[in-house]
């Protein structure tokens, strides 16, 4: 069994800044990916960025060049650094695992952005 668990969502200003975390925890054995995704009200969940154990990232194109994906692999936590937030980044952010074949997703963070 695999545990994540999120931490570090809130309210903060348009322009402002936080940091996501996801600690992943139990039978660990191969990641090959981490993920940040996020849900707004009325709206699909979507990928905001990616990790791959190859050090390859992906972000969705509203992101790019304000947040910033990153892993601690000793800890087995993935961040998710952002900056510059704007109230359309307001949502439930959800912390996403695949190991091997099988995805693992967190509980979520809210993220609210005021204007």
């Amino acid at each position: 069994q695999v545990q994540l668990v999120e931490s570090g969502g809130g309210l903060v200003q348009a322009g402002g800044s936080l940091r996501l975390s996801c600690a992943a925890s139990g039978r660990i054995f191969s990641i090959n990916a981490m993920a940040w995704y996020r849900q707004a009200p009325g709206k699909q969940r979507e990928l905001v960025a990616r990790l791959t154990s190859g050090s390859i990232t992906n972000y969705v194109d509203s992101v790019k060049g304000r947040f910033t994906i990153s892993r601690d692999t000793a800890k087995n936590t993935v961040y998710l650094q952002m900056n510059s937030l704007k109230p359309e980044d307001t949502g439930v952010y959800y912390c996403n695992v695949l190991l091997g074949f099988v995805q693992y997703w967190g509980q979520g963070t809210q993220v609210t952005v005021s204007s």
